[in-house]
């Protein structure tokens, strides 16, 4: 045990990596459907570590936290400044009023409990689930005229405070939610029809068109044997797939058989007796009914056996090379209506790594990535026509990553000195600004300044997770103190910095602001950016519509906590 200890006091690396290790594997523990989380795991198994009181160095944490707050402004950018559009602004001002709400809340809550700059800033990151403000909050108590020993006693009680109020912070407002908001806007029976409602609005019921579909009901390839009369007209490849479209059925031809001949490249004009055989693709439920007309179902091996793709594209906005369109800002519904969505079929809609409900009145968003499925021949067009293979590359352009993190906190450190107070974005506030411009950049011109989101991955889980292990590790030798002086009024107050503003938004989405009872579940869910929450949502009315209304919210919301971890520590200072 001595060497293990001395080993690990010598090469703190590996007791940064034992620590993400052993955080990830407790944070996968789930009990009743509740789980801590690797975040918050990670710091817990930190604070551990920290009793043996290991030093780290101080270059390493900020470097982590800066690439994790980079990759996280990236990722929401182009919903961020896609709220600023007419159509968004609703969802934007709203998102502005409850995260002023939540920032007058953990300050009032803070001055009433009489606590110092660091039982504030925790206060706010664990209540709110936005663990970014730690590290906001560090670089901002850094840069206040205040004594070393002040500095540390401050930083350190911060990883106390949002542990003590991570818990409720995250069951609590999921179960606020989940449980009490659809109660406050008249019931889950009211709020469930009402979500049926807005799927029937969005084209969604049992007519609708078999191009569309979710994850949950994937396109299926069947084959079937040609015996109706209908056909002994000689009728056309065409002729069936109109008659398809007539019934709202939304089927394509793919392959046929003509006795030992398979033909694979169709045409419009092509013949079809009885007899032949037909492979079918499109939504599974269209495509099983058809053996009652068509013919029966036939388990043709060779004929079923041929390549499909399933490819992702990242929509693509702005003025686009050649005057293309743009399918940014149009409907799932006119999208299909294109010639070179013939053969092909959408299978999922992400938006900020939430899927989005594939309706026909569903809008597509610059930066979304839809998943498309059918034939090579016919899926690389369609790609190419709505923007950008995603990913066309597994290599991250580092020459844009590391000037946007440089620009980014060359912009952070200039300061303004109101009143002897200084006042200034600090390097992580800079790098998350940079993120959010550059990531709306690229999905504007995708060709610049890749980064795969496997990449994207490792900076936003990796970047977090190293800078809250060090954190932990660092904190870890008075932790224990600061759990017992301040546990329980923590506790109390982070249950009332997390209530109170899911209250206030929900009462304000629904009331004030008029919107969809799914809408404004979602846009609370994003406001404070819970995905755990709209999670819970959906479960409970039965819906994917809440998620609608999460993506803007969440994008506006995340940044605003983050840049809420300044000013925290400003107001109480």
């Amino acid at each position: 045990m001595e060497w293990f200890v001395s080993t690990l006091r010598s090469h703190p690396e590996i007791a940064i990596f034992l620590t993400l290790g052993l955080g990830a594997l407790i944070g996968r523990i789930r009990v009743k459907g509740f789980s801590l989380g690797v975040v918050t795991s990670v710091l817990l198994v930190g604070v551990l570590m920290g009793q043996l009181k290991i030093p780290i160095g101080s270059t390493l944490k900020p470097v982590a936290f800066l690439l994790f707050l980079f990759a996280i402004g990236y990722k929401v950018g182009p919903q961020f400044f896609r709220g600023l559009r007419k159509e968004g602004l609703p969802q934007v001002a709203f998102s502005v009023v409850m995260c002023l709400f939540i920032l007058a809340t953990t300050w009032v809550v803070a001055l009433l409990m009489g606590f110092n700059t660091g039982e504030a800033a925790g206060l706010l990151s664990g209540a709110q689930t936005i663990s970014a403000v730690i590290g906001v909050a560090d670089d901002t108590i850094n840069g206040l005229a205040i004594s070393a020993t002040d500095k540390q006693n401050y930083i350190s009680i911060i990883p106390v405070a949002y542990a003590v109020t991570y818990i409720y912070g995250t069951a609590g407002s999921a179960w606020i939610m989940a449980k009490i908001g659809p109660r406050m806007m008249g019931g889950f029976d009211k709020v469930r029809a009402a979500c049926r409602e807005l799927e029937s609005k969005m084209g969604h019921n049992t007519n609708d068109d078999p191009d569309v579909i979710s994850a949950e009901r994937p396109v299926v390839f069947r084959a079937y044997k040609i015996s109706n009369s209908w056909f002994q007209e000689k009728r056309t490849v065409s002729d069936l797939e109109i008659l398809f479209e007539s019934q709202e059925k939304r089927l394509f031809v793919e392959r046929i058989r003509k006795g030992t001949q398979i033909i694979n490249d169709i045409t419009p004009d092509m013949k079809l007796e009885t007899g032949y055989e037909v492979v079918l693709s499109g939504r599974r439920e269209y495509a099983i009914g058809e053996e009652e007309w068509i013919g029966p179902e036939v388990d043709d091996e060779a004929l079923l056996d041929f390549p499909i793709m399933q490819l992702k594209v990242l929509v693509v906005g702005g003025k686009r090379k050649g005057g293309a369109t743009t399918y940014d800002g149009k409907s799932i519904a006119e999208l299909r209506k294109e010639r070179f969505m013939h053969g092909v079929s959408i299978r999922s809609i992400t938006r900020m790594g939430v899927n989005i409900p594939v309706f026909p009145a569903t809008t597509l968003n610059a930066g979304d990535t839809i998943e498309l499925v059918g034939k090579k021949f016919d899926v690389q067009p369609a790609a190419k026509a709505i923007g950008y293979p995603d990913p066309a590359t597994n290599t991250t352009d580092m020459a844009f990553l590391t000037l946007g993190v440089f620009i980014g906190c060359i912009i952070g450190v200039l300061t303004l000195h109101i009143g002897g107070v200084p006042l200034s974005l600090s390097t992580s506030g800079g790098a998350l600004i940079a993120g959010l411009v550059f990531g709306w950049w690229h999905s504007r011109r995708p060709t610049m300044g890749s980064i795969p989101e496997a990449a994207l991955w490792v900076f936003n889980n990796m970047g977090l997770n190293i800078f809250i292990a060090i954190v932990g590790i660092t904190a870890g030798p008075s932790f224990v103190d600061g759990i017992r002086e301040a546990g329980l009024s923590l506790f109390i107050a982070g249950i009332i910095a997390t209530s109170l503003p899911l209250f206030f938004g929900i009462l304000i989405s629904y009331r004030w602001f008029k919107f969809h009872p799914a809408i404004a579940l979602g846009c609370c869910c994003g406001a404070r950016t819970t995905t755990a929450a709209v999670g819970a949502v959906q479960e409970a009315v039965g819906s994917e519509t809440p998620a609608l209304g999460y993506t803007v919210t969440y994008a506006v919301g995340n940044t605003l906590l983050i840049l809420w971890g300044v000013i925290i520590v400003l107001l109480i200072h």
